[in-house]
């Protein structure tokens, strides 16, 4: 990791060298765009039979990695650049693991204009080779920059690139998990169907504008669909969505505001992974507020096979996959730094009715790989022919404040007892107002679904950060999978979130 970023800096060095400027600009005859476009051309793929985009030149798709590291795009090209929009535009090339190009319009005054490929706005070094560029090449996606922290600088806040995955940060904080338009199959046997982001339309701001607005028409085998993101940046970067299916066929498994992250190890499966860090993951826990108001935190695992885990529920308020791990010890990565990686918490615009929220957690040996992933599944299926219009909230930053009186929990341990007879966990929350004066005046109340626990659980105060910690000791007596939930309560009610966590053999 240490040699990517000084060949980044060689890279930032070399782009400064480079020719003048190439600034990307529509061209070609405008066409009228509305909020209604997308929809019409979605509705109308949905009545076709599904079309496949073709690939791009061979050459681009064989190129390898080293190669294509030797092509980046040039920020003094910025879509907007030395204009008074409150925007920049960058875009990524096709090519390697991009095969399909997308299209990408710009919306001014009504009017939309295709924004053609131009492999002048991208810099090259000399030993990126000589590449072939034919109608079928074009650009991958593209990134957004905004005047966030000092006036005249253009930080990057979003980047929409390959399928229908896009990933925001808030300001202040560095990329980590990603979210994604749709997911069907998710974990099937018969395979995941990932559908595409195939045409984007992004909207002139006007200056000092603050919020952004861009379009996007996905298509697949199974659906077509229109999506509107309204993004805020800050910190938290908020983006409400908007988004219209239309499925071809009946889908008996989708996966709204699907959210995909990395879970590597951390203390309850340190003992894994031979690693200087004390931990490594983007994201550390899926938190649920369901629609009876119950706030659950469910931490993350690695397992050796892959488990999916399925939170029954009824018009949910929200839920999301959490980084609370904040400080530098917590990792030790001065590269990394997955203490600046954000959380993403989804709350939806209307009642989404019955379902589950659902978690699938993938085995990993690597943290390149991402092998989480979080969605709302519906309990009826899509059918083919009908129409579905969702909206929802994604805030990425830090915890959501939840308007409920509940203490966080910050941590959790595990491991093997005193001459391994049996196991010990331990789940720690935050101090809060309601905290009793002593730990005797909180009440743990803990279910297993298998095993037995040693003894009753009980709870202290840990004197590192003043709030309680829940302790108790099992033994699986044989169970490959136990499940647990576990709750503090005082006198006056419920303290803290409820605890829910899958043990594996």
């Amino acid at each position: 990791m240490i040699r990517r970023e000084f060949l980044a800096g060689l890279l930032a060095v070399a782009a400064a060298s480079q020719a003048d400027a190439e600034p990307l600009a529509p061209a070609g005859a405008a066409q009228p765009f509305d909020t209604e476009t997308v929809r019409r051309m979605a509705k109308a793929l949905a009545a076709k039979p599904y079309e496949a985009r073709p690939t791009i030149p061979d050459e681009w798709i064989d190129i390898t990695y080293d190669d294509f590291s030797h092509i980046w795009f040039a920020e003094r090209n910025a879509l907007w650049n030395h204009t008074d929009a409150a925007l920049r535009v960058d875009t990524f090339t096709a090519g390697l693991y991009a095969t399909r190009a997308v299209q990408i319009n710009i919306v001014e005054n009504g009017q939309a204009r295709h924004l053609p490929y131009d492999i002048r706005v991208f810099d090259k070094t000399d030993n990126f080779p000589d590449m072939p560029v034919t109608d079928a090449m074009g650009y991958s996606g593209f990134r957004l920059r905004a005047e966030l922290e000092k006036p005249g600088i253009f930080t990057e806040f979003m980047v929409l690139q390959g399928a229908s995955y896009f990933r925001a940060i808030g300001t202040g904080q560095i990329y980590g998990l990603s979210a994604r338009g749709l997911a069907i199959d998710t974990a099937e046997p018969s395979g995941e169907e990932f559908p595409d982001f195939i045409s984007f339309w992004i909207e002139r701001p006007g200056p000092g504008q603050r919020s952004f607005v861009v379009h996007a028409l996905m298509d697949s085998p199974g659906v077509a669909g229109a999506y509107r993101f309204f993004v805020r940046p800050g910190l938290p970067l908020e983006m409400d969505i908007e988004a219209d299916l239309y499925p071809r066929r009946d889908l008996n498994h989708v996966g709204i505001a699907p959210l995909t992250s990395m879970f590597l190890f951390d203390e309850t499966n340190r003992n894994r992974f031979d690693d200087f860090r004390p931990a490594v993951h983007d994201s550390d826990g899926l938190l649920m507020w369901n629609g009876a108001g119950e706030v659950l935190w469910r931490p993350l695992a690695n397992p050796l096979t892959a488990q999916v885990s399925s939170f029954n529920d009824k018009d949910p308020k929200g839920f999301g996959l959490m980084q609370r791990a904040r400080h530098f010890d917590d990792f030790s990565d001065m590269v990394a730094q997955y203490h600046r990686r954000p959380g993403l918490w989804v709350e939806p615009g209307e009642g989404w009715g019955a379902g589950a929220v659902t978690l699938v957690e993938l085995s990993t040996d690597l943290e390149i790989n991402d092998n989480v992933v979080a969605y709302w599944r519906p309990a009826e299926p899509f059918l083919a022919g009908s129409e579905h219009r969702l909206t929802y909230r994604l805030s990425w930053g830090r915890d959501p404040h939840l308007p409920v009186d509940v203490a966080r929990i910050t941590n959790m341990r595990l491991g093997a007892a005193y001459e391994k007879r049996g196991i010990i966990i331990t789940v720690d929350f935050e101090p809060t107002e309601a905290l009793p004066a002593t730990a005797a005046e909180l009440k743990a109340t803990v279910a297993h679904s298998a095993g037995k626990l040693q003894s009753e659980p009980s709870v202290q105060i840990n004197p590192e950060t003043g709030g309680p910690r829940l302790v108790l000791s099992f033994n699986p007596d044989g169970a490959s999978v136990v499940e647990f939930r576990g709750q503090l309560s005082t006198a006056k009610g419920v303290y803290g979130e409820t605890w829910l966590y899958r043990w594996t053999a």
